[in-house]
């Protein structure tokens, strides 16, 4: 059994647990997934005091929810897609555009590029850093939402293909592409730059 399937398998009875009455039991999987929640919604939300509202919202509509839980994908699936959904909700009902995402330089590494940045500290190698450090947020939050939250559910959060296709309900093909464009998108600003 794989490390992933233990942890649905144990998520699974801890959802019947939630779902037979157990009322604390759901306080074990807030405490699993909380932080992996709020570095999900961070990109759509970006304010942290909105991004905990926005989490809590999710873990409130996820419990009210938990009675239709059927165990048809992995329960962390399920509670993405709707952290998902509460975040776009919630930057509608505040009538504003998503915010820049904030990517660390550091996190610029799997670009093409981004270890040669790493290797000079001199002033003109760290604000080239920092352009492209503003250039990749700016490209992410241009971004349709199906291409940053595939870019992001990949990149930021380490999901496998199927995985994604899970959270965002749709073939795997699909998940590939969205992920081939946006990181095509990245790779221009940077070419651009550099």
């Amino acid at each position: 059994m794989s490390d992933n399937e233990s942890q649905n398998k144990i998520d699974l009875e801890i959802v019947k647990r939630v779902q037979r009455g157990d009322k604390s039991a759901f306080d074990l999987l807030v405490i699993k997934y909380q932080h992996k929640l709020a570095k999900l919604v961070l990109p759509y939300v970006h304010d942290r005091d909105d991004v905990l509202d926005v989490v809590q919202e999710s873990f409130i509509k996820a419990y009210k929810a938990m009675p239709r839980f059927r165990g048809d994908s992995a329960f962390y699936t399920w509670l993405y897609r709707i952290a998902i959904n509460t975040s776009k909700n919630y930057l509608t009902a505040q009538s504003r555009r998503p915010p820049r995402t904030d990517v660390d330089a550091a996190d610029a590494e799997f670009y093409d590029g981004g270890s040669v940045m790493h290797d000079n500290a001199t002033p003109e190698a760290v604000l080239a850093t920092e352009q492209i450090k503003e250039a990749i947020n700016q490209v992410i939050s241009d971004l349709p939402d199906e291409l940053k939250v595939a870019i992001s559910l990949r990149e930021f959060e380490g999901m496998s293909y199927d995985e994604i296709a899970d959270v965002m309900d749709c073939p795997v093909g699909t998940v590939r592409s969205r992920i081939f464009r946006a990181r095509e998108a990245i790779d221009n600003e940077i070419k651009a730059l550099l």
